[in-house]
């Protein structure tokens, strides 16, 4: 069974204006998400937060933060996609 992924609706608007790379690198991660699960050590500067979030880089300035809603019936959101100078960490 593969996971679910939702994004906050506030950042939906703010993909469409993020470089090409950036938004190509983050379906690819949303759909390694929905593949593989929450944990995803290959991604760059991965690491899990101390409040249970998980959080990747999409490039040098991009950030993207994650959490598990629903272990039982895999829903993950998508809780902060943008510069890491603004990231939630």
């Amino acid at each position: 069974m593969s996971w679910s992924v939702k994004i906050k609706k506030k950042f939906t608007k703010h993909i469409s204006s993020f470089p090409k790379n950036i938004r190509e690198n983050l379906e690819s991660l949303i759909a390694d998400l929905k593949a593989c699960g929450p944990v995803r050590g290959d991604w760059p500067n991965y690491s899990k937060l101390s409040d249970g979030s998980h959080h990747c880089h999409l490039g040098y300035s991009y950030v993207v933060v994650w959490k598990v809603i629903d272990k039982h019936i895999q829903i993950i959101e998508v809780t902060y996609v943008g510069s890491r100078e603004n990231a939630p960490y």
